[in-house]
């Protein structure tokens, strides 16, 4: 019987994160911007925290992995399509619907092959296509962005846009993204890595905003920097002697 009980720590983690995305979403409807921006950034760090939880006390489940998807499209797809569109896409009429209808489809369609690929996945070190939480990290930084510095949504509408339409399309690209995965949080690390890791809280701690989003910008540019990397060295290589197969 116990198999089919539900393991409570990493769910909670997950509710928490879904919390945070439908808490985005309610700050959005009333205006408070900045707040959702910020309830963004907590569902994705609780996004992180639940799969490690899960693996680390061996309490993986298919109800749990299933629990996260659907909690992921809320506070990946479905929040951050709605923040940017009540923030500035309202006043493009059709075309900012559908700018936030691309990020919003391009989520689920993202989240649903990392599913059906989940097994079949080789290289464990790379996502294809901009994993949605990066995605979603970069609207919220940007619309926390021009919060902070007092932009009207609708004066940078047609930007607010091309971001939504970028990350959406990111998502469902099969450019690679560095994912990570291969860091073990169980293995002794150099004392350099503890001090990066301080310096690095210190620098986001400086500005949030600024420094959030701009991390986040170059991790949505890094999977295009990578395939024209790869296309460069392509060209480069050597042709094929007489006689070589």
């Amino acid at each position: 019987m116990r198999d089919r009980g539900i393991y409570l720590l990493p769910n909670l983690f997950t509710t928490g994160a879904l919390f945070a995305g439908f808490y985005a979403v309610v700050q959005a409807m009333n205006g408070r911007f900045e707040h959702a921006a910020v309830a963004i950034f907590i569902a994705m760090v609780l996004d992180g925290l639940d799969g490690r939880v899960a693996r680390m006390t061996h309490t993986q489940s298919a109800f749990g992995a299933e629990y996260d998807s659907l909690s992921d499209m809320v506070s990946f797809g479905v929040a951050p399509a709605l923040v940017i569109y009540e923030f500035a896409l309202q006043g493009l009429g059709i075309w900012g619907w559908i700018a936030a209808f691309v990020y919003c489809a391009g989520a689920a369609l993202r989240l649903a092959r990392f599913n059906t690929q989940l097994d079949s996945v080789t290289d464990k070190r790379f996502f294809q296509g901009l994993p949605s939480p990066a995605a979603a990290a970069l609207i919220a930084g940007f619309v926390w962005v021009m919060v902070e510095y007092g932009v009207a949504g609708q004066d940078i509408r047609w930007l607010a846009a091309l971001i939504a339409l970028f990350g959406g399309l990111s998502m469902v690209s099969n450019f690679r993204f560095y994912s990570g995965k291969e860091i073990n949080l169980r293995k002794s690390v150099p004392f350099f890595v503890i001090l990066l890791i301080v310096l690095a809280f210190i620098l986001v701690s400086t500005s949030p905003p600024e420094v959030l989003f701009g991390v986040f910008v170059l991790y949505g540019l890094s999977g295009y920097a990578d395939a024209l990397w790869t296309l460069l060295h392509r060209k480069k290589a050597p042709p094929l002697q007489g006689g070589e197969k």
